[in-house]
């Protein structure tokens, strides 16, 4: 991770924004932080460390790729098992009083926030992808934040809405079964389906069987829709998650086998394509060392 997006851990449990807060933490030794609440939304997203965490009089561990969100009221705090590995995690802030503003464009932008509180189901265990996804937008986030770009405080609003919603969609899509969403059109399945799936076989004749079309009629309804294949379709959608997990501490093999790419040639010459260089120079590339 950038180190010029980490910041230095902050002892107070309350915000001094009147909209979000959010955190890159990467701590060796870290002060015992006793069970606390907040009049907030926390949410926690977890990259490394030996950890659990108590959240009311439960005990979760806590492993790579966790999503946590706490409501306002409910105690929690973190147990540090061993200092051996950092303990690194974003912590991104919301207060109820923006949760309030998102609800009146949309109620969709708080179903995570009431299912959370009704079921009181705190922790979210992801794979790789969609956990990659969710870190690729705090990412954007913390780095307009740190930016002196033109239109920076309306993208980071865009950045913000765009991230809550994000996760909305990624509980609500594994809550209700399939067969019971808003009956979609093809083209919409079938976007749909390739995001769940991009570190499997997307062929042509998979995507037929599991829809029950030939796949004439889906090549013909994506260039209909995009003016682009499904093939470049799904292979610009892998790219994109390979860059952002470059930019991330990840290996270069393992992004390409993450993400649907069979052999390290044809991901390079992919790569190589659509951003101009290599996978090895866009990574050496960045001003700013990892950790």
């Amino acid at each position: 991770m950038k180190k010029k997006l980490q910041s230095t851990f902050i002892t107070r449990q309350y915000m001094v924004s009147q909209d979000f807060e959010i955190y890159y933490y990467n701590d060796h030794n870290l002060s015992k932080v006793n069970l606390h609440s907040h009049n907030y939304y926390e949410f926690y997203f977890f990259l490394e460390g030996d950890i659990s965490i108590q959240i009311g009089n439960d005990i979760f561990p806590i492993r790579h790729e966790d999503i946590l969100l706490m409501p306002p009221g409910v105690p929690h705090h973190p147990i540090i098992h061993s200092t051996e590995v950092p303990y690194r995690r974003f912590v991104f802030w919301i207060s109820r009083e923006y949760c309030d503003h998102l609800r009146q464009l949309s109620p969709d932008y708080i179903y995570l926030m009431e299912y959370v509180q009704a079921s009181k189901n705190y922790v979210f265990n992801n794979d790789k992808i969609s956990f990659n996804n969710v870190q690729s937008k705090i990412l954007r986030l913390l780095e307009e934040m740190h930016s002196d770009h033109f239109g920076r405080d309306a993208q980071i609003s865009l950045c913000v809405n765009d991230l809550v919603l994000c996760l909305n969609r990624m509980i609500y899509a594994r809550n209700v079964p399939r067969s019971q969403r808003e009956e979609l059109d093809l083209y919409q399945q079938i976007t749909e389906y390739i995001e769940e799936h991009l570190d499997e076989n997307l062929s042509l004749e998979t995507l037929a069987e599991e829809f029950y079309v030939s796949k004439y009629h889906i090549a013909h309804v994506f260039k209909d829709h995009l003016g682009i294949s499904i093939h470049q379709y799904i292979t610009k959608k892998r790219l994109a998650l390979c860059r952002e997990a470059i930019l991330g501490k990840a290996g270069i093999t393992e992004v390409y086998q993450t993400f649907g790419f069979g052999d390290y040639s044809s991901f390079y010459r992919a790569f190589k394509k659509e951003y101009g260089i290599s996978p090895k120079d866009y990574r050496d590339m960045q001003p700013v060392k990892y950790n």
